[in-house]
């Protein structure tokens, strides 16, 4: 169902307590009683698609950014295309475009193994990305609003690796192009995050796409990790809280198993955020007040929120981690087109007490503050860190991670039949939260997570009173 959120008492400022809160399910297996769209798809092929000539044959070392984040992100592109008529022709142009695509970004046709040093490296083998053909007599239509999150239906529209024992098994990159009886075609994309991060997937689009209208490549792949490769000898300057044991099992983790999750999303627009903003000043090292950003206000009020509605004990530590492209905090930059994880993870963490008794401002400081700190250096003890310990994001227990994916330029893509007018995810990986915009052209943000069913009636209601509150300051 759709609910809008609304002041219970009108304001001059109500459109600050006015967002929406978009369809809502249930885990993402098939035949869950979450569901809220009816969407039939049938599978009509399916192949890998390997590089169109040969490449690089052997192991392709992957630096240490990429061994701490092993999740799965799963993301469907959705087109009105060109109208009746073209299915086959477009399902070729597609696979040849990323068959080409391949010759250039060949680790992802490859599988991932455990080399010899422990760490996991990209086995190039040139057996393809699966890849999906799918057609639905449906109009696109009936898939509503692309942007709330509905696992249960988006998930139709992707190939998931659900079953998969861990993450070596799970492709690098699986592709499924479903096409729609109005003509409308959706892109389902499903990538290994311990290869790429959001912004090589984006390039890699975009080299796609590119190929797929004769064009030649906008971007083309860095492939080459050791420009992060850890010092000699390692040295950690700073501590890294964003990271904890590989082996460490987390008190008071949400587990999908027996707490099942509900997904929503949360549509925020441009007045909302810019009043949020306003009411919410902190201060720098100098003294001087600054206006955070819409994306530290979304954050800490997330943060702030989540904490609460899981009922975190007051003197319990909680940490919010923040993906960090860290491409450009080098100097010079990390070279254009760079291939792999690019992100740092920025640590903003205190007791649960301190982040939901003291002021909104607290929160957005401790955030404003982390992610300030991720400076070059920052990311070489990182990396030093990872390499001296065997460690990975710390995603559990009271902590959660929040990736922006809002500034990616998905909305450029063009295959040859318009750019996507949605992009979102399918689904999201447990204690993530994801911001990504909410249509083509559109400055509404919308944030999607999930949590256990009673945790998530609490948040929704905290972060209508958050807002209410704020609205009369």
């Amino acid at each position: 169902m759709y609910i809008t959120l609304v002041s219970p008492k009108p304001t001059n400022n109500s459109n600050l307590t006015s967002i929406i809160l978009c369809k809502e399910t249930g885990n993402e297996k098939p035949g869950n009683i979450g569901a809220t769209r009816k969407l039939n798809v049938k599978i009509t092929n399916a192949v890998n698609v390997s590089p169109a000539r040969e490449t690089f044959s052997g192991l392709y070392a992957l630096s240490n950014l990429d061994q701490t984040f092993p999740y799965v992100i799963e993301v469907v592109l959705a087109f009105k295309g060109e109208g009746r008529g073209r299915r086959i022709a477009t399902m070729e142009t597609i696979r040849a475009s990323l068959a080409e695509a391949l010759v250039e970004f060949y680790p992802l046709a490859g599988r991932l193994v455990v080399g010899s040093d422990g760490k996991m490296a990209a086995r190039c083998t040139g057996e393809g990305v699966p890849f999906v053909e799918a057609m639905s007599e449906d109009d696109i239509g009936v898939l509503g609003d692309v942007s709330a999150i509905d696992p249960a239906t988006l998930r139709k529209l992707v190939k998931h690796s659900d079953g998969a024992p861990t993450i070596l098994e799970v492709p690098m990159l699986t592709v499924q192009v479903t096409t729609f009886k109005c003509g409308g075609i959706v892109i389902g994309i499903v990538m290994n995050h311990v290869l790429i991060d959001g912004k090589a997937l984006a390039d890699f689009v975009a080299c796609w796409a590119d190929l797929a209208r004769a064009k030649p490549p906008s971007v083309l792949p860095f492939l080459d990790r050791s420009v992060l490769c850890p010092r000699r000898p390692p040295r950690i300057d700073l501590p890294h809280h964003e990271y904890a044991p590989r082996d460490r099992r987390s008190e008071g983790i949400v587990n999908p198993q027996t707490k099942p999750l509900v997904y929503r999303s949360f549509c925020f627009n441009p007045h909302t955020l810019i009043l949020l903003k306003k009411v919410s000043t902190i201060t720098a090292h100098n003294g001087s007040s600054i206006v955070p950003t819409t994306f530290e206000v979304i954050s800490a009020l997330a943060w702030i929120s989540r904490t609460k509605a899981l009922k975190i004990g007051p003197h319990e530590t909680t940490k919010l981690l923040t993906a960090v492209d860290g491409r450009l905090k080098f100097d010079p930059p990390l070279p254009s087109g760079y291939f792999g994880n690019g992100i740092a993870w920025s640590c903003a963490k205190c007791s649960a007490g301190e982040l939901t008794h003291k002021p909104f401002s607290f929160a957005i400081q401790k955030v404003h503050e982390a992610l300030q700190s991720v400076t070059e250096n920052y990311i070489r003890s990182a990396i030093d860190h990872v390499e001296l310990n065997r460690v990975l994001v710390d995603c559990g227990g009271n902590a959660c991670c929040i990736s922006k994916w809002s500034r990616l330029p998905f909305y450029n893509i063009d295959f040859g039949f318009g750019r996507p007018y949605q992009v979102a995810p399918a689904t999201v990986p447990n204690n993530l939260i994801l911001v990504a915009s909410h249509s083509r052209g559109s400055d509404d943000l919308v944030v999607s997570l999930g949590l256990p069913r009673d945790a998530m009636d609490v948040f929704t209601k905290l972060i209508q009173s958050e807002l209410t509150l704020k609205s009369k300051l």
